[in-house]
């Protein structure tokens, strides 16, 4: 019997960070050329979005420390 994506992802994510990265990559490289270029402008266009946020004010930008150290919190909830 086949697995499914979502019984992957709920192993995958009982993996380490670094097992998780190893795997992310992989994952990016397995991609053909045309979607890496559709991703490639949708990471553009996230980036302008978030750059146009904190120009404006909408958004305050915290150290680099900081938030890796909150995006870490997260992944150990």
């Amino acid at each position: 019997m086949a697995i499914t994506v979502e019984e992957l992802i709920e192993q995958a994510l009982t993996l380490s960070s670094e097992s998780r990265a190893r795997l992310a990559n992989l994952l990016v490289d397995s991609l053909d050329a045309g979607e890496l270029g559709r991703i490639n402008r949708l990471c553009a266009t996230e980036a302008t979005r978030r750059r146009d946020d904190v120009r404006s004010g909408e958004v305050e930008p915290i150290a680099g420390e900081e938030g890796l150290r909150k995006v870490r919190e997260s992944l150990e909830r």
